[in-house]
């Protein structure tokens, strides 16, 4: 989604033939690989008009890049069955996400306001350790300078409290998708979520992005808190797979 807004995940895209292509694959620009163990970065996305020709792809080109840990996302059948048969045949790991995605048809519509005492920013820099410590897939060093390489080239937003301190907030990632929601624990239940999505979701659709997250379906929280602002569940998986060395 973002290649074509001006392309701040430096990601490049790849066809089998044009214009009567097979597959389409986006990843990271070769010259950005400068960790081959970072997966939080090295992503890829994929669209196939013919399953075979992602099967091929896997089989028989280099274009993934197997000796770098990566990440591959999408949403058609076969992909999944794909990669755990590739990844299978080369002895990797791989780790599956199984996410519920949603989609946005216009800017959020959160139920309440600002609280008093907040008020509503762009995630900071500073804001990064923060988030890295409260996200259940972070806690590293390669997962913070992941975020903070999102922060400083996406757009974010969050609800600072009374001393400048985030404590409800929301990233866009490389696909354009909303990700990394959070709101502190005593901060919750008063509807911060949807504030948050609100004005990011403006930004975005005042941007021409189209608005859409993807919530693991036994998160009932999230699930209630983005259905409640608007968002329409879509048909199918959002498949998240982590392909790395055993």
């Amino acid at each position: 989604m973002t290649v074509a807004r001006g392309n701040p995940a430096i990601h490049e895209v790849l066809v089998d033939s044009w214009p009567n292509f097979g597959v389409v694959l986006t990843r990271l620009r070769p010259e950005e690989h400068k960790d081959h163990g970072d997966f939080y970065t090295n992503q890829m996305t994929v669209y196939y008009r013919d399953e075979g020709a992602w099967w091929a792809l896997l089989g028989g080109t280099e274009v993934v890049g197997w000796t770098r840990a990566f990440q591959v996302n999408g949403m058609q059948d076969g992909m999944y069955e794909a990669v755990c048969e590739a990844a299978d045949a080369r002895g990797l790991r791989l780790d599956t996400y199984r996410y519920q995605a949603l989609l946005s048809p216009g800017p959020p519509r959160p139920r309440v306001q600002v609280p008093p005492g907040l008020r509503l920013a762009p995630v900071s820099p500073s804001h990064v350790p923060l988030l890295n410590a409260t996200w259940g897939f972070g806690g590293n060093a390669r997962s913070q300078r992941y975020l903070l390489g999102l922060v400083r080239a996406l757009p974010s937003a969050c609800l600072l409290g009374p001393r400048g301190r985030p404590v409800s907030w929301s990233l866009l990632d490389p696909l354009g998708c909303l990700s990394h929601g959070y709101t502190l624990p005593a901060w919750r239940g008063q509807g911060l979520s949807g504030v948050i999505l609100g004005a990011l979701g403006r930004d975005l659709h005042a941007r021409g992005f189209p608005i859409y997250c993807g919530v693991l379906p036994q998160n009932t929280p999230s699930q209630r808190a983005v259905r409640a602002v608007g968002f329409l569940p879509q048909p199918g998986t959002f498949y998240t797979l982590v392909v790395s060395p055993q």
